[in-house]
């Protein structure tokens, strides 16, 4: 067996007797000790030694001296260095008000001098079964999201199964696509998985926001440019439609292209080729385009703002993405992948969510679909001091803005007292009938919000089963 596979410990203590019997005891335990003698060796001895030579750390045991700023700083760069191994602090008496500053720092438990030896072999027992544990939870995570990704997204609904389907069968042809799905719903990640699973997906894949650029800007965008065509024009520039020749350009929220340019894009489409701005030669172009809209085409066409030819020429294969709540199965799936996604980019080590955590987030609407769950679950991570995501690190504006109650009202006209009583209820669903969070809220003291439950004739509603817990 190499020593790559063999188990590392790295030991930060001051005294040798301590570090010797430390060393002794984890060697009969096939591990191999690193020793020194303080915060900044073992950092320096970390970098230069362990990390360039792929050992696996399976534990980090490390004296805590005086928790001053530098030292903080120190524990904060061992923890960013290895965010999957746990860390077992020695404090002395002196510092044992300030443990919880310990555990902020991602330690996974301590010990105040003097302690039985004893002690730490508790501990080091627990944190290398919680590291094992950790491991194999990771494995079937990964196993379980393999299982139900395709092409990077995600996705088991069975919405999100006729999609995958869909783009089996349509991804290999030439013909042009119209990706349909409300805001944040991963319109520009299904035009990728269509030209990846294409003849095409050795070529360029060129995306651009057509509602991005200002209208001025984007023929020359798109059909390019020669010099002296206009003011600031002082050399050639190729579009998009060459860069992307051989490939698929991506032409994101069609919807909102201008209306005098939409006989152009048709003429591209229909002869495939294209004429820069100021010139007068076409240039022949091999390319797939695929377009996506959060708007309704059809409404923009009785409008006369989108013409009816060119619709029929994108649209020749749609495919109708579904809103985050009507694939409500995916939520859990997608909310552990965007927290391992970031605890891995910041350097934390969370690994879940609490009950009421994810109750949440699967019944929360969710108007901004996925790439809201995203930003939430990204926000949640930075702000978790703990190895889970709770409740109260999941943050909102105002759980759901008046909007977004309002606009689930529909075409209702309710009295203020039908609406308060709306709010309170939703509110307090959403804060899992934690009346403590729920009056904060709702900006609320309990008695008052004890009192409106008994004149709304809520006895009976849930109770949380803690609800005196600060969240």
């Amino acid at each position: 067996m190499t020593l790559q596979k063999v188990k590392h410990i790295l030991i930060i203590e001051k005294n040798p007797a301590v570090a010797e019997s430390f060393t002794s005891y984890f060697f009969k335990k096939d591990f191999i000790c690193h020793l020194s003698a303080n915060l900044e060796d073992g950092l320096n001895y970390l970098k230069t030694k362990l990390l360039p030579g792929c050992f696996e750390l399976g534990l980090l045991i490390c004296e805590i001296e005086t928790l001053d700023p530098k030292e903080l700083v120190q524990l904060s760069e061992l923890k960013a260095l290895l965010p999957a191994t746990p860390f077992i602090a020695i404090v002395d008496e002196k510092l044992k008000t300030k443990v919880s500053q310990v555990l902020d720092h991602g330690f996974f438990h301590y010990l105040i001098r003097p302690f039985e030896f004893s002690q730490i072999v508790h501990l080091f027992e627990h944190a290398i079964n919680y590291q094992m544990i950790n491991k194999e939870i990771s494995i079937l995570k990964k196993e379980l999201l393999s299982k139900n990704t395709f092409q990077g997204v995600i996705g088991r609904s069975s919405s999100m199964r006729k999609v995958f389907e869909l783009i089996k069968q349509v991804a290999p042809s030439t013909a042009n696509i119209l990706i349909q799905g409300p805001t944040g719903s991963g319109k520009e990640v299904i035009a990728r998985a269509l030209h990846n699973l294409s003849e095409r997906k050795d070529k360029p894949f060129v995306a651009i926001n057509c509602s991005a650029i200002p209208e001025n800007l984007l023929e020359s965008e798109l059909f390019g440019h020669i010099k002296g065509s206009f003011t600031g024009a002082t050399q050639n520039k190729r579009g998009l439609f060459e860069e992307a020749n051989g490939g698929t350009l991506f032409l994101d929220e069609i919807g909102d292209f201008p209306h005098n340019l939409q006989a152009k894009l048709l003429r591209v489409l229909q002869e495939r080729t294209v004429r820069a701005v100021g010139d007068n030669h076409f240039r022949p172009i091999d390319i797939r385009i695929i377009c996506a809209t959060h708007k309704n085409l059809k409404d923009l066409i009785i409008n006369q703002q989108f013409r009816d030819d060119l619709y029929y020429r994108l649209a020749v294969i749609p495919v109708n993405l579904p809103s985050l709540s009507e694939r409500t199965e995916d939520i859990p799936l997608l909310a552990h992948h965007f927290l391992s996604k970031f605890a891995i980019l910041n350097h934390k080590d969370i690994s879940t969510f609490s009950e009421p955590a994810l109750n949440f987030l699967y019944t929360y609407s969710w108007p901004g679909n996925v790439r809201e769950l995203e930003n939430a679950i990204e926000r949640a991570v930075v702000l978790c001091k703990t190895r889970q995501i709770e409740l109260k690190d999941i943050h909102f504006s105002a759980l759901g803005s008046n909007d977004i109650i309002l606009s689930q009202l529909e075409s209702e006209l309710p009295t203020l007292e039908q609406l308060e009583k709306r709010y309170i209820e939703f509110v307090l669903k959403k804060t899992n009938y934690k009346k403590e969070k729920a009056a904060e809220i709702l900006g609320l003291n309990r008695k008052t919000l004890y009192r409106k439950e008994r004149d709304y004739g809520w006895d009976k509603l849930p109770q949380s089963s803690s609800d005196n817990e600060i969240i």
